[in-house]
């Protein structure tokens, strides 16, 4: 093996929360290594909405997505079973964007801020005498203060770490499709169809992103992800028609399974958990993203202060991010499954139509349920 080289902190995938506290901890002249396994830029299944709550955030990280084609939302559009629709506005609103191309805004960002980028995999983490060591699948070895666990929604580390939530069964699957066709740009449409839903809204270059999550047991029962479309998601009428009147750009869809929404937690071996490797938010409520930019907020913050001796020890650090972190967003989470529930059930999702119909203010209620405050700038 190669000679051991030390880093601050070491983060342990390159998605939204990895690259953001990345970004983050350079910008305070820390020594950043991010470990990411695959090429950047790359699509990634992803309801591809981030809520306006980070975008103050963003911009002084230094990363502007309006200025690069992000569509501003404004409204939302959610249809039940049945397609009954219900229209809202966004309490905060949001953007558009792939992931495609605000993964490549970041990765560039964090490479000009000198965070050391390396495309490879991390086989394992050790702590020991309150020092990190990481081996990489190349047979690379590093060293750090601290190890930032971004490496997503579910890993083989999470396995080799023995997590509870990897022992029990991810029944949903997810599949998205970019494809041109007229959307309004100013919308996020959320559709539900038996056993799941889809995500609606327009990214830059006029691109249509959708992005349907459903129960692997209804979807295993259909050959092919086109019949499973054709018997079951276009029962909804707005579903049917914005797949029939648009052009795919993807020549095949791409899909995802082994999604879990089981309870996580934020710290594990002392390693410090972000996005939807701490936790996941039901994509319904459509705040994923922006759970993970605003979970490397948090921990980017705390890590600092450990790093700078303003926390004294590695057990305040653990027990401060813990706390932020359940203050931040298990009452979004808890909505979330609440939510997702509710639309899921027929007879239910019904009878919350006919309240908001009725009640058209009790949405953005709900909707900010499960969103935050607007994150301060650094």
């Amino acid at each position: 093996m190669k000679k051991r080289r030390a880093f601050d902190v070491i983060i342990v995938g390159g998605g939204l929360a990895g690259l953001t506290s990345a970004i983050h901890l350079s910008k305070q002249n820390k020594q950043v290594l991010l470990v990411e396994k695959n090429e950047y830029p790359k699509h990634k299944v992803c309801g591809e909405y981030i809520s306006n709550e980070v975008l103050p955030y963003l911009n002084s990280l230094g990363i502007h997505p309006i200025n690069y084609g992000a569509k501003k939302i404004t409204k939302v559009h959610i249809s039940t079973i049945k397609s009954n629709l219900i229209k809202g506005e966004l309490p905060l609103g949001g953007f558009g964007m792939s992931r495609y191309f605000l993964d490549d805004l970041l990765v560039n960002k964090a490479r000009l801020n000198g965070v050391q980028v390396l495309k490879d995999s991390v086989e394992a983490i050790h702590f020991k005498e309150d020092a990190f060591t990481i081996t990489t699948k190349n047979a690379k070895v590093f060293q750090s203060k601290v190890v930032v666990g971004a490496f997503g929604k579910r890993s083989s580390l999470d396995k080799k770490m023995n997590r509870k939530f990897f022992q029990k069964k991810s029944p949903y699957l997810a599949v998205k499709i970019h494809v041109k066709g007229v959307f309004p740009e100013d919308l996020v449409a959320l559709h539900n169809f038996e056993g799941g839903y889809c995500g609606v809204s327009k990214v830059e270059n006029n691109a249509i992103n959708l992005c349907y999550i459903t129960e692997y047991r209804l979807f295993k029962k259909h050959k092919t992800i086109t019949d499973f479309q054709n018997q079951v998601v276009f029962k909804n009428e707005y579903l049917r028609k914005l797949f029939k009147e648009t052009t795919p750009i993807f020549k095949q869809p791409l899909s995802i399974s082994q999604i879990s929404f089981q309870t996580k937690t934020p710290v594990e071996d002392h390693i410090i958990m972000c996005g939807d490797t701490a936790g996941m938010i039901h994509p319904l409520c459509g705040n994923g993203m922006g759970m993970a930019i605003s979970s490397a907020r948090l921990a980017s913050i705390r890590i600092l202060q450990f790093l700078n001796g303003e926390i004294k020890t590695r057990a305040a650090l653990e027990k401060q991010y813990i706390r932020d972190w359940n203050k931040e967003f298990k009452i979004r989470l808890k909505t979330g499954h609440f939510v997702a529930w509710l639309f899921r059930n027929q007879m239910l999702s019904q009878i919350a139509y006919s309240i908001l119909k009725r009640i058209p203010s009790l949405l953005p209620k709900m909707i900010k349920f499960t969103h935050g405050k607007q994150l301060q700038p650094l």
